[in-house]
């Protein structure tokens, strides 16, 4: 008898280890940005999927551990509660030939006492399983907890930016038609300005109708200091033509952008340590240079506006 239920809990402990050609063309170029775009969105899609899927995978491997420890517990139960039986009717058996035969008592008492310790480590057995049953649980649902913060941080931070989005179409809305574009992609904003709205030819010196622009993008800044901007400074393909301070392309790019973190600085209350100057001169073209259309949508002022995902890091490192 000692030997099965030493054999059971031996395997118990193992088991729980129609228009103009110009137009159509720009048509043709905005066509191509959406694919582009689209398929940029798609990839991010998928990670985010992966990621999920990967956070469904280990919910699913907790609760198939949860119904395995139930089950082992449950087995426990059933051993105890036979062993309990058996411990009982050899009590009744003591008492009866306590009576009749010192030397059945004498058997009897060595079989109780070897039953009693079978019982306790039953017992303790069952204790333990019970324990870690009850931390499995816990740990269960504060993973599942942390999943729906998750979901409900990373849907929090998709409805900030596209609202930051509508304020931004609404308070630049005047400057429709003129070289300036709000999107939304890839969990950001991008505020897009032509250099015909902003600069002239060769020159960094921002125009007073750009200047109206980049001030209004300033005050949505300032209702919004949860916001990382970057400032990206584009030129197209045609070698820079002056001197003085400018070298090149790249310098020019750099020097426009940073006359419009200047603008945007004389709204104090836009925090300066969300904002990044950088000049990419023609090295990140929205559309060929073999063209003069192309080369005016090329040279740019992108405004690229980030939510700032710390708690989303951390979060995704503790789970």
């Amino acid at each position: 008898m000692i030997k099965k239920i030493s054999a059971g809990i031996l395997t118990l402990a193992l088991a729980t280890s129609c228009v103009s050609s110009k137009v159509y063309k720009d048509l043709e170029n905005k066509y191509a940005d959406l694919k582009k775009e689209n398929r940029t969105l798609a990839d991010e899609n998928g990670v985010l999927t992966k990621e999920k899927n990967a956070l469904d995978l280990q919910l699913k491997d907790l609760q198939s551990q949860l119904e395995k420890l139930k089950g082992e517990r449950d087995k426990l139960s059933a051993d105890y509660a036979a062993t309990k039986k058996n411990y009982d009717n050899l009590k009744s058996s003591y008492d009866a030939l306590e009576k009749n035969s010192s030397d059945a008592l004498d058997s009897n008492m060595k079989k109780n006492r070897e039953l009693l310790a079978q019982l306790e480590a039953k017992e303790k057995a069952l204790a333990a399983e019970q324990q870690r049953l009850n931390q499995l649980k816990a740990d269960l649902q504060d993973r599942s907890s942390r999943v729906d913060e998750l979901e409900g941080m990373i849907a929090a931070k998709e409805a900030a930016m596209k609202k930051l989005k509508d304020t931004l179409s609404k308070a630049l809305n005047s400057f429709e038609g003129k070289g300036l574009t709000v999107t939304q992609k890839d969990g950001k904003v991008y505020v897009s300005m032509e250099n015909k709205l902003l600069f002239g030819s060769g020159s960094w010196i921002v125009s007073p109708e750009g200047k109206k622009a980049v001030v209004e993008v300033a005050k949505v800044l300032a209702d919004n200091p949860d916001i990382a901007v970057l400032i990206e400074g584009h030129t197209d393909n045609d070698a820079y033509a002056g001197g003085g301070q400018i070298a090149n392309n790249w310098d020019l790019s750099t020097k426009r952008a940073t006359a419009i973190v200047s603008i945007i600085r004389e709204n104090k209350k836009v925090d300066p340590k969300n904002l990044t100057a950088a000049g990419r001169g023609e090295f990140a073209p929205l559309a060929t240079n073999d063209t003069a259309e192309g080369k005016a949508k090329n040279r740019r002022i992108e405004i690229i506006l980030t939510p700032k995902l710390d708690e989303i890091s951390k979060m995704l490192n503790e789970i």
